[in-house]
């Protein structure tokens, strides 16, 4: 077996990749970057241990200080923003999706080409 070494900057986006989604597997995420499930989550848990009991991948929520509430105009106008850019971040998400399948399938024809 071929011992693989991953540069720091990859490890560091492969557990900020799992830790970004509570539904992320180590399993899934490991298949997708072509790492062992098990290497994964020794990666996760070394940075989880690094954090502390308290370190998360998304701020706490309650550091917020409550400001004025907005008007409904504002909410609209924020709503209509959110909506935008979730049909933008959609589009993105698809393109992505059909460039890992073709990115997949070429893997997996060169891999059978290069059996010897």
């Amino acid at each position: 077996m071929v011992m693989r070494v991953y540069s720091p900057q990859f490890k560091a986006d492969a557990v900020a990749l799992y830790l970004s989604d509570p539904d992320h597997t180590f399993e899934g995420v490991g298949r997708d970057l072509g790492v062992a499930r098990g290497t994964l989550r020794s990666w996760v848990q070394a940075e989880q241990a690094r954090r502390g009991p308290a370190g998360t991948t998304s701020r706490n929520m309650n550091d917020k200080k409550p400001g004025p509430e907005p008007t409904s105009d504002e909410l609209r106008a924020e709503n209509e923003a959110l909506r935008k850019q979730l049909a933008q971040v959609r589009k993105e998400n698809e393109k992505l999706a059909t460039e890992r399948d073709i990115l997949r399938k070429a893997t997996k024809f060169f891999a059978s080409e290069m059996t010897w």
